[in-house]
């Protein structure tokens, strides 16, 4: 035991365990497969240089499992990896050093993005560890190194073999910012309002249709009206024309059913491409394809006099030109979701392009078998994935025309055309930077390389393979992970990209269980968001109140449901620890190893603390986080704190009977070393620091606790709980009459029915030791007492605004009548009346003086089927 325990709980010293545990290699995996093996298939973030709340929510979730699966005897893999690549890191250098992808070489433009990214995971890396997360950092993997880009392009090799990813001419979701094509899954929707436009568009014999549109800036690229087939309006209309106005190009007038009559005017132009729906309508009908817009937002030689102008400068002019040639006859604000770059918010095009696909329509049943075999938690989620695999129309555009990004390990040759893709042996490869040693079919050795680069989730989508070891045979140990966890934002792309990329290489699940955490929202009930204002770093909470209360507030939440941040959680928290700590301080020199005989009261909070360890260890199998720190929390502030140690007190200070004492001490010691480990995988800072003072190896290499059943004992409880309610009144009762909790009472006599009397007789030194008794009776039946009134006072804050003038009259009368009188009438009528006014209850504070059988002035309490009568 270290005598010299500091008065007050320092939490500037986490950072000093955590560098001890990085010496010590606590949390190295093993691999050596001598225990159960559990792998966490972490996600890799973005290195922004910044961890948010969201990270910590995350992560928190993460370490709590990690650390209680050691625990509990597994050698857990807690891997951490960096998603470098990608539009995140480019468009932060691009406004970095006010350029553009296009404006430097690609490989001084890669060379911005890798310093930039290095300098950001190692700041991340360090805001980690200040947070207490026990990843294992020697299985840390980074997607921008050459090692990793080899899975990745190993990947889309044996997939190209497979017949799952190919090239091809298809719509694509095309930012203009980027200047890229981006997944269906990248693309997030935000409520906008526009105009509804109501424009004219004559007929070929004679008048005109009235089509409404959002878009009049692709006029150009009309190509077809459509109509419902049912809509008695345009009944006859079908395979007529009318012309485009200010164009002037004809286009038919066709039908379809998947037009919403009740939308506008019930027309619809199908332009190439407003929308998905124009896709699915172009296919089915087989209709020409214009690009009016080009890959940087602009209109093109199809826009005619509007060629050069941007999406919005376009729509600008067209209406201001179709309002002066008669055309527009109204406007109406809407409202619409519209699709945005879920990077840099840049509305999204459709546009035709050659891209490289994932054939995901082929995959889509093995993503549902996969779902299927895995445990959701929460089990709604699963739902959210199985919503997106039914609504897939467009495959998985893959390439991206950006830089900093795993090359696509392709050629083409330049006399023929022809695809060519290098050897497993070649790998990684840039086929800017290299040519292949080979010769076309045609004969030609002369092949230009793509320049195109793989979408991020190319890479990450293979983090369970990558940490297993894949392609290496031996990466069957390690794989499928045993879990997944992840934001529920992610669904649509990481957790449904990883298990379909995993399907198709492997054949199986990539993970046994997934568990979705929510988003964090700050104080002011939304999302936080630096727009908004409502951030609050992590940085912030740690400098007052450290990693463990910040960990602690993460504790307090449930898989699949949104937290919101509150600084009184954390402050909570952090006085939780002090309580602790300073319950610690106080027992710390009363702990036995020596066990003896426990007493009632022991046998109570013994059933308690294994009672304690049952739930907790559910609720983390279960990943009830908040369960399992609510319970701890309750138990150790509470039953244990408030309750136990002050009711042994009495017995730690006595030498009267030292079997009892050392019972008590060896109970003390069992209560905290098991309560210190059900609380370390939350707060294992904390739970480090005391432990460090009673034991000399660290409490993460401790087993978690087991259940003793045989102390679980309903009755020990029950007799326990009753006689914690005896004291805990008797304490109420010193503190409301200002007596000091060390302060003796003359006598208390404890009057109850005779079931009870055979309970509380084996627990009176308890009651008398800790309440500082002096003389303790127990006693079946209930007391002769005798209840006077002495006095009635009117309450004059209440008196004097209510009656003004007639106040003083009435305070006079209240003073000179018998209270006795007044207490009656007060009970038998509610009220009585004073010089003609109507008094209640609330008007009078009633003073009352109870006697016991001998005439002694008592003060009495009443429980549940027992009366304490107190002498002081």
């Amino acid at each position: 035991m270290d005598s010299e325990i500091p008065k007050d709980y320092d939490h500037r010293k986490e950072t000093e365990w955590q560098s001890k545990w990085e010496e010590q290699g606590l949390y190295k995996f093993e691999g050596d497969e001598t225990r159960p093996q559990y792998i966490i298939d972490t996600p890799p973030p973005y290195p922004t240089g910044s961890i948010h709340m969201g990270h910590v929510l995350n992560w928190v979730y993460m370490d709590i499992i990690a650390r209680f699966k050691r625990m509990r005897g597994y050698d857990v893999l807690f891997p951490q990896g960096w998603d470098c690549h990608g539009l995140p890191t480019e468009v932060k250098v691009e406004e970095t050093y006010n350029i553009k992808k296009s404006d430097i070489t690609r490989e001084e433009f890669r060379e911005l993005c890798i310093e930039l990214t290095t300098e950001n995971i190692k700041k991340m890396k360090e805001q980690m560890k200040r947070l207490g997360f026990s990843q294992d950092w020697s299985t840390e993997f980074v997607t921008m190194t050459p090692e990793y880009m080899k899975k990745t392009q190993l990947s889309f090799l044996r997939m190209y073999k497979d017949g799952l990813i190919y090239r091809g001419v298809h719509p694509v979701n095309w930012c203009p910012r980027c200047e890229t094509a981006i997944a269906f899954a990248e693309v997030e929707y935000i409520e906008n309002e526009t105009n509804l436009n109501y424009l004219k568009f004559p007929l070929e014999d004679s008048g005109h249709l009235e089509i409404a549109t959002t878009r009049p800036e692709l006029l150009a690229a009309c190509v077809a009206v459509a109509v419902h087939p049912e809509d008695e309006r345009y009944r006859g209309l079908k395979g007529k024309t009318v012309r485009v106005p200010i164009f002037n190009h004809k286009v038919k007038i066709i039908e379809d059913k998947d037009v919403d009559p009740e939308f506008g005017t019930g027309a619809v132009m199908i332009c190439t491409f407003g929308d998905k729906t124009d896709v699915t309508w172009v296919n089915r009908h087989k209709l020409d394809i214009i690009e009016a817009i080009d890959e940087k937002g602009q209109m093109t030689e199809a826009a005619g006099k509007y060629k050069g102008l941007t999406i919005k400068e376009c729509k600008e002019k067209i209406i201001e030109d179709l309002e002066a040639e008669g055309h527009l006859i109204k406007k109406e604000r809407i409202k619409q979701n519209l699709g945005v770059c879920w990077r840099c918010k840049t509305p999204i095009e459709i546009l035709i392009k050659k891209q490289w696909f994932v054939a995901v329509k082929k995959l889509i049943d093995d993503v549902i078998e996969a779902a299927e075999e895995m445990k959701w938690i929460p089990e709604h989620m699963k739902m959210r994935l199985l919503n997106w695999t039914g609504s897939m129309d467009w495959d998985w555009c893959i390439s991206r025309q950006r830089v900093f990004a795993t090359p696509i390990p392709v050629w083409y040759c330049e006399n023929c055309g022809k695809v060519h893709l290098p050897t497993e042996e070649m790998l990684p490869v840039d086929p800017t930077q290299t040519s292949p040693d080979f010769q076309c079919e045609c004969g030609s050795r002369e092949f230009t390389g793509e320049e195109d680069v793989l979408d991020t989730w190319m890479d990450s989508s293979i983090s369970p393979l990558a940490l297993a070891g894949w392609p290496d045979p031996e990466y069957k140990k390690l794989f499928p992970s045993n879990l997944r966890p992840q934001g529920h934002d992610i669904i649509r792309t990481w957790a449904f990209y990883t298990i379909l990329r995993c399907k198709a290489l492997t054949g199986q699940k990539p993970f046994e269980e997934i568990i979705i955490n929510g988003m964090v929202f700050g104080e002011d009930g939304h999302k936080m968001s630096k727009s908004r204002g409502n951030v609050i770093t992590p940085e912030e909470v740690l400098k007052d109140y450290g990693a463990d209360a910040l960990r602690l507030w993460a504790s307090n939440s449930v898989p699949g449901s949104d937290v919101p941040f509150a600084w009184k959680d954390v402050k909570y928290a952090y006085k939780f620890l002090r309580k602790f700590w300073n319950a610690f301080r106080f027992i710390s020199f009363h702990l036995e190893d020596v066990k003896e005989k426990p007493k009632p009261l022991d046998l109570w909070i013994l059933s308690k603390l294994n009672r304690l360890i049952k739930e907790v260890t559910e609720a983390l199998e279960d990943y009830n986080f908040a369960k399992a720190i609510n319970s701890i929390q309750m138990f150790i502030w509470h039953q244990f704190c408030d309750e136990y140690i002050e009711a042994v007190k009495y017995r730690l200070y006595s030498d009267d009977d030292p079997k009892s004492k050392k019972a008590a001490q060896w109970t003390l010691k069992k209560v905290l070393e098991t309560s210190l480990r059900l609380l370390a995988p939350m707060a294992p800072h904390f739970t480090e620091e005391v432990h460090q003072h009673i034991a000399q190896d660290s409490i993460h290499k401790k087993s978690w606790p087991s259940v003793q059943r045989e102390y679980i004992n309903e009755e020990a409880e029950a007799n326990g709980d009753l006689v914690i309610e005896i004291i805990g009144a008797l304490r109420r009762f010193k503190s409301s009459n200002r007596i000091p909790l060390n302060a003796p009472l003359e006598k208390v006599n404890i009057y109850t029915r005779e079931n009870l009397h055979r309970i509380i007789k084996d627990y009176l030194e308890d009651i008398k030791g800790t309440m500082n008794i002096q003389k303790l009776e127990l006693i079946t039946g209930k007391p002769k007492i005798k209840e006077r009134i002495i006095e009635v006072k009117p309450v004059m804050e209440k008196i004097g605004p209510k009656f003004r003038a007639d106040a003083p009259l009435i305070l006079s009368s209240i003073e000179s009548a018998d209270p006795e009188e007044i207490y009656e009438k007060l009970e038998t009528e509610g009220m009585i009346e004073v010089e003609g006014h109507k008094l209640t209850r609330e008007y009078l504070k009633i003073k009352k003086e109870v006697r016991g059988a001998t005439g002694e002035k008592v003060e009495v309490l009443h429980l549940d089927d027992i009366i304490l009568e107190i002498i002081k």
